[in-house]
């Protein structure tokens, strides 16, 4: 299975995209590991650092509801 950044081409990952991060994340507001996204880990690190950002900025939340 190839990563999904990896197919897309894609360099960069914005946290100001919160539906797209939204994927990356559990019901419980949790990062989702990539053994489970099948994501590549430079992109894992890449995508847990938008999420954080995002939620500093209020775009996603802490906790799940």
């Amino acid at each position: 299975m190839q990563c999904f950044f990896c197919s897309q081409n894609l360099k960069t990952i914005d946290y100001k995209d919160a539906e797209n991060l939204k994927q990356f994340t559990s019901s419980q507001s949790k990062i989702i590991d990539p053994k489970w996204t099948g994501v590549c880990s430079k992109h894992q690190r890449m995508i847990s650092q938008a999420i954080k950002r995002a939620r500093f900025m209020g775009l996603l939340s802490y906790i799940g509801k």
